[in-house]
């Protein structure tokens, strides 16, 4: 049937609307509407079909769509058709089949896509016809192609140890399609493919695993996308080396070739040599000392002897010896002749024949020649004997050894009235401790005297407790005779955070006060008849390097116990508070110590410790108990083993308490859920006049690579406004969790409507991206609201930070020794140390107790650590009474025996 032309518009807008009615529910896939009854085989199907694409700045895209047997193909858009001047079609015939196929193309611009933008995605879908029935093409979507200029995290210059780990981060901007990231090392692409040491993980962050002094460089983060391509700020590493001594060189030849002089060796900061700002080396790089050589001698003769008889040969002779001094050391020999012969005749003399008298006159001249040979024999063994005598005279002369001389730091006692005095044991004999401080390669030991004198003098039944009168003046004393050994140098120079005092085989205690830190001597840990002054020091974390390697962070804070190389005969406790969250899982955690030469060692695994160890520690919920055997700095260190690893952080808010102009400041910390670094807080806020504004809080930060954000909100806008121009801050993470200060802060500064508002209310929010978060409420009044001041006031610990003798105590030494007695030997009841441990919970540490001579007394030490000055004694002795011990009077003591 032929149809006119004039009809064709009609007829394909009846067949239009009947395909929408019957295909408003398809997708994005082709699909085909066969017309009844029609060959299948001649439906239309697309050869080309319309892809998903971008729109770059304003220039419009192209779609295209061509398919076979067609007689008409649209585009539909959004649910809408496309009008028919906006297509440009081509017909051509299909070389395959010989069948019709027509291509249709159309422009979309960025003004059509931007009207719906927001509301759904804009796309386009084909539609062909044929005699046989309509085709419908898959979906493609248009989108706006954009990359904004600004990274939502960028890299941050670093200073790294060589072979430590460096991570830098980087978050594009958001964009689409998404950025792809490069890292360009001195403008320079970084390949991980190429350098194993390097890879970039699914957060585009570049980890370098072992720094190296090839990666000294500027390092930038390139975002990049089919739009624009943007470059972060670049980020300086410096790897630096940290300096090391080369090997003494032998001594030089004395410098006075005659007497006393002097003699040096040497060393250089070569072996490494310092590089990039690395630490140069401590100690000094020349050694001198004393040396003396022997001074050469020349001979001079002694005087004349008076002459000799008139001889028959009418002459007389004289003698001399070169002996005044004799030549030795090297010296010259006298010159000249040792005998001198004259005529004692005037040259009258008359020589007879040959008679009894000539034999006589020879006998005497011969028994004048053996006196002579036994005279010079004499003289010789004289002059060797006085040779000798000179020679051992030298040999032990202090020339020789005031240069190898031990240096002695005699603390000066007899003056001071503020020392402990306590009871002696008459049993056995004082002595003088001669240990070495810090046990060295290289030349002498100094040694740490102390005498005995008023220290020994009885107190009666008093307190042995150890009180400073001056305590600013001892303290100063005290470290400035510490910092002329090598190891203490680094000591701090202040005595806050230092507690010290003078200790014997009875034991103590030392404290350094509301930071948790203590360090226990078990009685009988200090050797009868010695006496040590012990010492206890808080460091700051940026005052001492401690390199952190990987995932590592540290728990617990930096403290020094001393002095080091002394002998104890058993462990004491060093108590010290933590920031991890105890679990095996998540935290494999290593206890590590300072060595003479500066360089930090793991000395104890957790979970991994042997019996026999000279190291164990006990971990509980926020504190650590490390008995050591060995004085040094101790650190307790955890490596992250999965990203549930979390360390406790506390927040606190503090402001002005007086405010005097329009402007006020809310400063927000974040700092380690430990006494000391709250302390530290205090102490500083103290110092600037602020106040806490709401009681503190705790946060849980994970080991996941997510910064911390603060925030605030919800002022009232007619009151205060904040003059901070982003929507929050940002702490990196590598600051909180590998960065050297124990605390961080971030200050909202806010700016009230007149003098006379008061009256702030707000919210702060803390939370770690994807992480745990915290929210304080604040409702208060600036000029009068102190009801918070409170919460921080720093209370002292068990008084005075030093207690020697039974005062540092919670169990009386007697009943101490009757439960140890009563518990240590083995029972068949069951009734020993064991239960004990079950009833104290500590019977996760059996074997350790098993190892040591003294398995109660461990436990007891323990628990003096744990519970003083606070501890409550009655429920240890009904812990023990609960053993089922026949001797009933162990917590009786008599006044005879008191």
């Amino acid at each position: 049937m032929a149809v006119r032309p004039g009809l064709w518009p009609a007829l394909l807008g009846i067949v239009l609307a009947a395909w929408l009615r019957g295909s408003g529910a398809q997708q994005s896939a082709t699909v085909a509407n066969p017309v009844p009854g029609a060959n299948p085989d001649l439906l239309p199907h697309f050869l080309v079909e319309p892809g998903d694409v971008y729109i770059v700045k304003n220039k419009p895209v192209l779609l295209v769509c061509k398919a076979t047997p067609a007689t008409q193909i649209f585009f539909k858009c959004n649910g809408e058709w496309v009008r028919q001047v906006d297509h440009v079609i081509e017909r051509s015939t299909d070389g395959s089949s010989g069948l019709p196929a027509m291509e249709v193309r159309i422009n979309v611009s960025r003004q059509q896509v931007e009207k719906v933008f927001g509301l759904e995605e804009y796309w386009c879908q084909c539609v062909a016809w044929s005699s046989s029935g309509t085709t419908k093409s898959q979906k493609a979507y248009i989108r706006i192609a954009y990359l904004r200029k600004n990274f939502e995290q960028e890299p941050l210059a670093k200073e790294v140890s060589l072979e430590q780990g460096i991570v830098l981060p980087c978050r594009p901007p958001e964009g689409s399609p998404p950025a792809e990231v490069e890292w360009l090392r001195n403008e320079d692409p970084v390949d991980p493919t190429l350098d194993p040491n390097v890879y970039i993980t699914r957060e585009h962050s570049l980890v370098v695993r072992q720094a190296r002094l090839a990666d000294t460089a500027n390092y930038t983060c390139v975002a990049k996308n089919i739009v624009a391509r943007r470059r972060s700020a670049s980020a300086a590493v410096i790897v630096y080396v940290n300096g090391g001594w080369s090997t003494w060189t032998e001594w030089s030849v004395c410098s006075a070739s005659c007497g006393r002089g002097w003699q040096k060796r040497s060393r250089s900061c070569t072996n490494p040599a310092p590089l990039n700002g690395g630490a140069f080396c401590e100690g000094q790089n020349v050694q001198k000392t004393a040396c003396a050589t022997l001074c050469p001698v020349d001979g001079s003769w002694s005087p004349w002897s008076k002459w000799s008889a008139c001889g028959l040969d009418c002459t007389h002779w004289r003698s001399r010896e070169c002996s005044d001094p004799a030549p030795r050391n090297g010296g010259e020999e006298c010159q000249g002749s040792d005998l001198d012969t004259r005529n004692c005749t005037s040259d009258l003399c008359v020589h007879t024949a040959s008679g009894p008298e000539d034999v006589a006159l020879y006998v005497g001249l011969i028994a004048v020649a053996v006196c002579l040979v036994l005279l010079l024999l004499v003289l010789v063994l004289v002059y060797c004997r006085k040779k000798e005598g000179l020679d051992s005279d030298v040999a032990d002369s202090s020339i020789l050894t005031s240069g190898f001389q031990p240096v002695s730091i005699k603390p000066s006692k007899a003056d001071n009235p503020h020392l402990l005095t306590i009871q002696p044991d008459l049993s056995t004999t004082t002595t003088t401790y001669q240990g070495s401080l810090c046990p060295r390669q290289d030349g002498p030991s100094p040694k740490f005297q102390l005498t005995n004198g008023h220290l020994l003098s009885p107190l009666g039944g008093g307190r042995h407790t150890l009180h400073h009168g001056s305590p600013t003046s001892e303290a100063e004393d005290f470290v400035s005779r510490l910092s002329t050994q090598n190891y203490f140098r680094s000591l701090p120079r202040g005595t806050s955070n230092m507690a010290y005092g003078t200790f014997n085989f009875l034991g103590g205690r030392l404290m350094i006060p509301n930071t948790g830190i203590s360090l226990l001597i078990p009685p009988d840990t200090i050797p009868r008849g010695k006496i040590y002054e012990v010492y206890l020091t808080l460091h700051k974390p940026e005052d001492v390097r401690l390199p952190l390697a990987g995932c590592q962070t540290l728990l617990s804070p930096i403290v020094s116990c001393g002095p080091p190389g002394v002998l104890l005969t058993r462990p004491v406790i060093l108590t010290m508070d933590h920031c991890g969250e105890p679990s095996p899982d998540s935290w494999s955690l290593r206890l590590k110590k300072q060595s003479c030469e500066g360089s930090w060692e793991d000395v104890l695994h957790l979970g991994e410790e042997a019996p026999s160890h000279l190291y164990y520690c006990q971990l509980e919920a926020s504190a650590c108990f490390v008995f050591t055997e060995q004085l040094g700095r101790f650190a307790l260190v955890g490596e992250a083993l999965s990203v549930a690893a979390a360390k406790r952080l506390k927040l606190l808010l503090f402001a002005p308490l007086a405010c005097t102009s329009l402007e006020y400041s809310i400063r927000a910390y974040c700092l380690h859920d430990t006494r000391d670094a709250l302390k530290e807080v205090v102490q500083l806020e103290k110092q600037l006049g602020g106040q806490l504004i709401q009681e503190p809080r705790v946060l849980h930060f994970k080991d996941s690579y997510h910064n911390l954000r603060l925030s605030i909100h919800d002022m009232p806008s007619s009151l205060w406004k904040s003059k901070l121009l982003v929507s929050y801050q940002e702490i990196p993470f590598y600051h909180i969790w590998s960065g050297p200060q124990q605390y961080l802060h971030c200050t909202f500064t806010l700016e009230r409507a007149s003098p006379s508002t008061s009256d702030l209310a707000c919210k702060v929010w803390v939370w770690q991206v994807e992480g745990d978060g915290q929210s304080f409420n604040i409702n208060f009044n600036i000029t009068k609201d102190t009801r918070f001041a409170e919460l921080l006031a720093l209370e002292s610990e068990g008084g005075v930070p030093a207690l020697v003798g039974p005062s540092a105590f919670k169990i009386p030494f007697l009943i101490r020794q009757k439960i140890i007695s009563s518990l240590d030997p083995p029972c068949s009841r069951g009734a020993d140390w064991r239960t004990l441990a079950q009833k104290l919970h500590l019977d996760s540490h059996l074997s350790f107790f098993a190892s040591k001579p003294s398995p109660t007394a461990m436990m007891l030490n323990l628990w003096e650590a744990r519970h003083f000055p606070n501890g409550n004694l009655s429920q240890l002795a009904a812990a023990v009474a609960g053993l089922g011990q026949p001797d009933a009077g162990l917590f009786t003591v008599s006044e005879a025996e008191c």
